[in-house]
């Protein structure tokens, strides 16, 4: 018996029955990959001492890995589901693994933002292949459970990283948070080989490579644009940015619209229901990644805990998501997805706006209510969102759907960083400058009003110009100033998540419930097709009826 899964999913004649085995290899993958964000805003100060980096090569270094994985997902998840699901996700693990490498042996500025391009192109590879895979491999009635478990997952990845890379730095340099992801990536291929069942799409015409590069374009100088314009100025590059995102954009549409076959038939964001699940994954991630931000840097330069007490501190964000994971698979059969998606995002807001009470006096337990109120939320509303993103794609586009769903996580995490990291920057350096006015020179000044962490940077030189006591005061100033830019920052979120959360209870139907369909005569007569696994008569065809429940048409017959 070959020890490598060979027999393709479509071939088999019922659920595969290492399927759940198989999840675990496919939330492994999505692990490292999430991780390798969060993980490394923990490892910047090291990496920025030992390599001398300047504020905008550090921010090329975490952004450098984000450009290439949102440009990159639909096209590659179109190539995945004509060629080869898993082949797509062993692949990206490859190229994963390799960019984690060369990130740990690279001594510049230049060589990590290249080896985090390369990590970003894995990730594109890897991120749709995981859902793609997932929906392939489960029957319909098995499917929004996994689809839990993956949120879940993504959930733990964005706590578990700056846990991970707080350990490995208190004894090891920044490398070791490159070197991780490869014996993980090297477990992940492995397992994928040995437990997921080869998959691709039953019939699959040509390639649209033309709506496939010119999502490239628009979508990968959206995200240029939303990380230079905040970040360094709307100078040239930026405004080119916005230009060749917006004309890009026009064109992918008009060619989409026209192509027979397109990569993505862009006639479903019409549909209320599938733009609404869209826009809530986006903006959860707006408000989530934004708040994570904000968050680790409080916990760290305010309160003063070391990288790995700051990721043991975001546990309770972890632990919530799973619950409210849990929650969500109880509630949507009873309640309806408009139900549970709409009380996480109302939960997302409260989150939010509980994080506008802190100030300079807030100590940790101040936190662990909007922590587990925000992983609560989001185990409540981004699975079912999930799940009717996949649902509304047919099989030979589950790797188009899964990239869909992905592009709009990581378009929502861009913005939020974006937006909220500009809305931080500004607060904080009006509230320092309102708080010492004239008491600093005014280079010292403007120094201390780049970040938190140049601010107690300046106090510590200070305290060796002019004494212990001014020192402190500076301090004080620089994290009341601080404070004050977090709660700022978490009212422009809560109201941003807030109005979003109104168009998103517009946009979602209210029409029935997605696990009880309603078929329409002779449709329930005959074997159907569960992904790739055909299922009974009296086992429903989920993703047909979640078309249906979202507004959106069927799609055209493959053969």
């Amino acid at each position: 018996m070959s020890l490598v899964m060979k027999r393709p999913v479509e071939q088999m004649d019922r659920p595969y029955a290492r399927r759940w085995w198989a999840l675990l290899v496919l939330c492994l993958s999505l692990l490292i990959i999430v991780m390798a964000n969060t993980a490394l805003t923990v490892a910047a100060p090291d990496m920025t001492k030992d390599l001398g980096l300047t504020s905008s090569d550090l921010q090329w270094v975490i952004d450098g890995y984000t450009v290439p994985y949102a440009a990159l997902m639909l096209l590659l998840g179109a190539i995945g589901d004509k060629y080869s699901r898993r082949g797509a996700l062993v692949l990206g693990l490859v190229v994963f693994g390799a960019g984690a490498v060369a990130g740990s042996l690279v001594d510049s500025s230049a060589g990590v933002i290249s080896a985090r391009a390369v990590m970003g192109v894995g990730a594109a590879m890897i991120m749709p292949a995981t859902l793609s895979l997932l929906a392939a491999t489960f029957p319909r009635a098995e499917r929004a459970k996994a689809i839990v478990m993956w949120t879940a997952t993504a959930g733990l990845a964005i706590a578990a990283g700056p846990l991970v890379a707080g350990a490995l730095l208190e004894k090891h340099g920044w490398a070791s948070t490159f070197l991780i992801n490869v014996p993980v990536a090297a477990l992940a291929i492995v397992g994928t080989l040995v437990l997921v069942p080869p998959s691709k799409a039953a019939h699959h015409d040509r390639i649209d490579y033309t709506g496939g590069l010119l999502s490239v374009v628009w979508i990968g100088s959206l995200v240029y644009m939303i990380i230079q314009g905040p970040h360094f100025g709307w100078g040239a590059e930026a405004i080119t940015a916005a230009v060749v995102a917006g004309a890009g954009l026009v064109l992918f549409v008009v060619w989409e619209l026209r192509h027979p076959r397109p990569v993505l038939d862009v006639r479903r964001f019409a549909h209320r229901g599938f733009a609404g699940a869209n826009l809530a994954v986006a903006l959860f991630f707006l408000a989530v990644f934004g708040a994570f931000y904000y968050l680790t840097q409080h916990l760290q330069f305010v309160l003063g805990y070391n990288p790995f007490e700051t990721g043991v501190r975001m546990l309770p964000l972890a632990g919530a998501v799973f619950v409210g994971s849990a929650l969500t698979g109880f509630l949507t059969p009873r309640l309806g997805m408009k139900v549970t998606v709409t009380a996480g995002m109302v939960g997302g807001t409260s989150a939010l706006a509980l994080l506008t009470r802190i100030d300079a006096g807030s100590a940790y337990g101040d936190f662990v209510l909007p922590l587990v109120i925000l992983g609560l939320a989001i185990g409540l509303a981004l699975s079912p969102c999930t799940d009717a993103i996949m649902g509304a794609f047919p099989e030979s586009e589950l790797g188009v759907g899964g990239a869909v769903n992905d592009t709009s996580l990581e378009l929502g995490g861009s913005l939020g960083i974006a937006i909220l990291g500009s809305v931080l920057a500004g607060s904080y350096s009006s509230h320092l400058e309102d708080a010492v006015g004239t008491k600093l020179p005014a280079e010292a000044l403007d120094a201390a009003q780049d970040s938190v962490g140049a601010g107690l940077a300046v106090a510590q030189q200070v305290g060796v110009q002019a004494g212990p006591q001014q020192a402190n005061a500076l301090v004080g100033a620089v994290n009341g100033a601080f404070s004050d830019a977090v709660a700022h920052t978490s009212l422009v979120g809560a109201v941003i998540l807030g109005v979003g959360t109104v168009l998103v209870a517009v946009l979602l139907p209210r029409r029935g419930r997605a696990t009880e369909p309603q078929f329409a005569a002779g449709e329930e007569s005959g074997l159907t097709r569960s992904g790739d696994v055909r299922t009974a008569p009296d086992e429903p065809d989920r993703d047909a009826l979640t078309r249906r429940l979202l507004g959106v048409p069927a799609p055209e017959s493959d053969g």
